[in-house]
């Protein structure tokens, strides 16, 4: 670790704000970790009218106090940049809250139980829904499992009277009862109106051809378009939810990876009424191909007040590696003849990529597997051949999580941002080198070190509620690459490992550059937002396995408390 120091910066301050300025709040004693090369780390910072006034030594901050000041005593606790949420799903984040949690189910037995209770309380023919189910996280699978997966007839007996949906925990398969099954016609084959095949996706059969009420990606629409749409009421709820949560987690800005207009109305309606506690970023969801083609027609909406800005285009091109739908150059090693598959064209990415280029959108592409990631890298390639001039495209790559060592060096090369989630390296890895063998595990996958050194830019969260939103297991991930059980020792492809300032700088400034916004915020700076999180340990200085313990005890954003720890 570098050695750091305590800059005497006052002449900084002096250039950028007038001394008659009075702050209306001093932060002072803290570990105050700037991530700027300059100043590192400071003790104390001013803030006024939501920016940062002057930062520095105790003494330097304290000549802006005014008789109306606050005075915050840190008491040697560690303040960074307010922590930017790169890539998760704001709403899902809220609606979990209102559904069945299934992320912390450890046997199929207990996910039943869990939806039994749920069918006691619920009226006949009511729908019932969850979500965060992994059957590679479960201590064994049931005996009777097919192709990997659990089978619905536990689940149907418990459910005979009301339909249920549950989304996998990576949002890429569900698992269905009998009832669901029937209201949307998937039967055996040769069933009167069977569905038998789903472009994108596949209904999960046994050796007789009986649905086993496990749906991989596109299929999942045969049941999820089914699901009542939500109340207003109940969407408001959710997104309050969702940021009492970020609050909690020392959240300042969040990247919402695809939502659709009534989000973006929502977000708008929260702003206007002063409910927003988080800046968002969001993704345009490609689902909607029409709506899509109306925002690039018209271009993005970049908020003058940098709280709500809708300037990217999110494509889902492949699934994810839990239920072997992440798009491979080879076949999976547990599963011979299967390479997963393109859940949209291709051609989609030349398409929106060329129009997102010229219209000023931000292209971000979901791509775990190593084809898919060559393919999105072709593509965008050459939309930037075609538009040389439009060269800060700041186009992303989502996860980036198995790459081809050919196509590594192509981030940096191309100016593509690597957008990861670290946490996913501590829950899949164990399993995930059952899916690609040691070879492509060492060579390609969670390749973080190796893409740094390309040039490119990583930008880092957690893709919640894939994952929890908590930051604090995510940078963990990031400079042990170890399992939350702290295991194995030194971590899985050591080498790979950040550095703590990496992984502070992946959550904070790389992130606000993934943005556009590195000059608003993202460091602790003289003239920037006044967006901070506390922690009550140092996390850049503790012995690496007690990062899991240290919690958030305030979030400030743009100089107003939004949450503060009992």
């Amino acid at each position: 670790m570098p050695q750091f120091f305590f800059a005497s910066i006052l002449i900084i301050a002096i250039s950028c704000t007038s001394k008659t300025q009075q702050a209306d709040t001093v932060f002072i004693n803290g570990k105050i970790y700037t991530v700027e090369d300059q100043y590192p780390l400071v003790e104390a910072v001013a803030v006024r009218d939501g920016k940062i006034l002057a930062l520095g030594t105790n003494l330097e901050v304290l000549a802006y106090q005014g008789d109306a000041t606050e005075i915050v005593d840190l008491a040697g606790k560690t303040m960074t940049p307010g922590l930017i949420e790169s890539h998760a799903h704001l709403m899902d984040i809220g609606y979990n809250k209102l559904e069945i949690d299934l992320m912390y189910v450890t046997t199929y037995e207990e996910l039943v139980e869990k939806v039994a209770e749920a069918a006691r309380s619920a009226e006949p023919g009511e729908w019932i829904t969850g979500r965060g189910w992994h059957q590679d996280k479960w201590i064994e699978l049931p005996s009777n499992a097919v192709k990997g997966f659990q089978t619905h007839d536990a689940l149907s007996a418990v459910t005979p009277n009301n339909p249920v949906y549950l989304a996998h925990a990576s949002g890429h398969a569900s698992f269905v009862n009998q009832k669901a099954m029937d209201l949307a016609g998937i039967s055996a084959f040769g069933g009167e109106n069977a569905q038998q095949e789903v472009e994108g996706g596949e209904i999960i059969r046994d050796g007789l051809g009986n649905p086993t009420g496990v749906l991989v990606e596109r299929a999942s629409g045969l049941v999820s378009r089914l699901v009542p749409k939500d109340s207003p009421e109940r969407a408001e709820k959710a997104l309050e939810l969702a940021l009492q949560e970020l609050a909690e987690k020392g959240i300042t800005s969040f990247h919402d990876a695809g939502s659709g207009q009534e989000v973006i109305d929502l977000l708008q309606k929260f702003k206007s009424e002063d409910r927003l506690t988080a800046r968002m970023y969001v993704m345009l969801s490609s689902r909607k191909r029409e709506w899509v083609n109306q925002w690039l027609e018209q271009g993005p909406k970049i908020d003058p007040d940098h709280w709500l800005t809708v300037r990217a285009v999110k494509l889902n091109m492949d699934g994810a590696l839990g239920p072997w739908g992440a798009w491979l150059l080879e076949d999976y090693s547990d599963k011979p003849g299967h390479r997963g598959h393109e859940t949209m064209p291709m051609d989609l990415v030349s398409e929106i990529a060329e129009k997102g280029l010229k219209s000023g959108f931000q292209i971000c592409s979901h791509a775990i597997g190593d084809r898919t990631n060559r393919e999105v890298l072709d593509r965008y390639e050459a939309a930037f051949a075609k538009f040389p001039e439009l060269n800060d495209h700041r186009f992303r790559i989502e996860h980036a999580q198995h790459l081809h060592p050919d196509d590594i060096s192509r981030f940096g090369s191309l100016g593509v941002i690597a957008a990861i989630q670290a946490i996913h390296l501590s829950s899949d890895r164990p399993w995930a080198i059952g899916r690609l063998g040691a070879k492509r595990i060492k060579d390609g996958a969670y390749v973080w070190q190796k893409l740094l050194g390309s040039g490119a830019i990583i930008s880092n969260g957690t893709d919640a509620p894939v994952e929890p939103l908590d930051p604090i297991p995510s940078f963990f991930a990031s400079v042990t690459r170890k399992t939350l059980k702290m295991q194995p020792e030194g971590g899985y492809e050591a080498d790979q490992k950040m550095t703590r300032e990496q992984a502070l700088r992946s959550y904070t400034l790389d992130a606000a550059f993934a943005e556009f916004e590195e000059a608003f915020k993202g460091s602790i700076s003289v003239g920037k937002a006044a967006d901070f999180t506390v922690f009550d340990q140092n996390i850049m200085e503790i012995p690496e396995n007690d990062i899991l313990n240290t919690k958030v005890v305030l979030t400030i954003v743009g100089g107003k408390t939004v949450y503060q720890a009992d």
